[in-house]
C-alpha cells in the first residue's frame, strides 16, 4: 500500500502541475508574486481542477509517509516530474526525444539516490528548542533570500529560482506533517488544534501556492518543475535531520553514491532547463505600453 499510494500521490502531483501551469501561464504578468494571481486564478476550470489533483496528492503522500520513511516514499514521490512531462507532451505537439527523457530520469534517479544512499531514518532523543527554531529560520532565510534574487533578474531566469523557494518551503511542510502525526498520536485531534504546528503548515502551503503560481506564470513548465523536484525532497531530509533528529549514513561508499546523485540530479536541472523542444507554454514578453497606441511608422 505504501508504493501504491506513493506513485498515486506522484501521478497526481505531476498532472496537477501540468494543469496549473496551463492556467497560469495566460495571467498578466503585473500580478506575479501578488495573492491577486490566486484570487484570479480560482475562476479558472483547469487551475481548479489541478489544485484538486495536488490536494488529493498530497493526501496520498501523507499517507505514505506515516506507514513508511522517507527512504522508501521520497524517491517515489519525486518521479512526479516524470509523469507531468508526460502529459505535458501528450498536452503538446512536439515530442521530448531522447534527451528529454534522459534529463528526467537523471533528476528522479539522482534525488533518489541520495536518499535511497542516506537511507533517512528516526533517531532517538530530543533536539533543544534553539536548534529546532534555527534550522526553521535557516529554511525560512533561504527560501527569501531566492526569492530576493529572482526578483532583481530577468523574466527568464525567475522561474527556477521560485521553484526552488517553493520546494524549499514544501520540505519544511513535510517535517511539520510528520510533527503532526506524532502530535495526533499523543494527543489527538484537540491538542492538534492547539498547537501552532498545522497553522504553519497552512501558510506554508499558501506561501508555497504563490510561488509555484508565479514560476509557473512566468516561463514554461520545463524551468521551473525540476527545480521543485529536487529541492522539496532535499529539504525535507534537511529538516528531518535538523529538528526531527532522523540520521543519514555516513560510511564512503553511501557518501559516494550520494555526491553522484547531487551531480545526476544537478545535471538532470540542466538538461531539461536547455531541451529546445520540451512544451514551452505560450508566454510572450508583454508589450510597452505606447506600442499599442502608435503604429509602426512606415517611410
Amino acid at each position: 500500500m505504501v508504493y501504491l499510494f506513493s506513485l498515486s500521490a506522484a501521478c497526481l502531483l505531476g498532472c496537477g502541475f501540468v494543469f496549473q501551469q496551463h492556467a497560469a501561464e495566460r495571467e498578466p504578468l503585473s500580478i506575479m508574486l501578488s495573492f491577486r494571481l490566486l484570487l484570479d486564478l480560482v475562476r479558472v476550470p483547469l487551475w481548479l481542477a489541478g489544485i484538486a489533483c495536488m490536494v488529493v496528492g498530497q493526501v496520498l503522500g501523507a499517507l505514505a509517509l506515516a506507514h513508511a520513511g522517507l527512504a522508501e516514499v521520497e524517491p517515489l514521490l519525486t518521479t512526479n516530474l516524470l509523469f507531468a512531462m508526460a502529459l505535458a507532451r501528450w498536452m503538446g505537439d512536439q515530442p521530448l526525444g531522447w534527451s528529454g527523457w534522459l534529463g528526467a530520469g537523471a533528476l528522479s534517479g539522482g534525488v533518489a539516490a541520495i536518499i535511497l544512499a542516506g537511507q533517512p531514518r528516526s533517531g532517538h532523543g530530543q533536539v533543544g528548542a534553539l536548534r529546532h527554531w534555527a534550522v526553521i529560520g535557516c529554511v525560512l532565510g533561504l527560501a527569501g533570500i531566492l526569492i530576493g534574487i529572482a526578483q532583481h533578474l530577468r523574466l527568464l531566469y525567475r522561474p527556477p529560482l521560485l521553484a526552488a523557494a517553493a520546494g524549499t518551503l514544501y520540505g519544511l511542510q513535510d517535517a511539520l506533517t510528520r510533527v503532526c502525526g506524532g502530535i495526533i498520536a499523543d494527543r489527538g485531534i484537540t491538542g492538534l488544534l492547539v498547537s501552532w504546528q498545522p497553522w504553519a503548515i497552512v501558510g506554508l502551503a499558501v506561501v508555497g501556492l504563490l510561488l509555484v503560481q508565479s514560476a509557473f506564470e512566468a516561463g514554461p513548465l520545463r524551468l521551473s518543475l525540476p527545480a521543485l523536484s529536487a529541492t522539496e525532497p532535499l529539504s525535507g531530509i534537511a529538516c528531518g535531520i535538523g529538528f526531527l533528529h532522523d540520521e543519514l549514513r555516513t560510511t564512503p561508499g553511501a557518501l559516494a553514491w550520494q555526491a553522484t546523485g547531487v551531480v545526476a540530479a544537478v545535471s538532470g536541472v540542466i538538461v531539461l532547463g536547455r531541451h529546445p523542444v520540451m512544451p514551452s507554454g505560450k508566454r510572450r514578453p508583454e508589450p510597452p505600453a505606447h506600442h499599442l497606441h502608435h503604429p509602426r511608422h512606415r517611410p
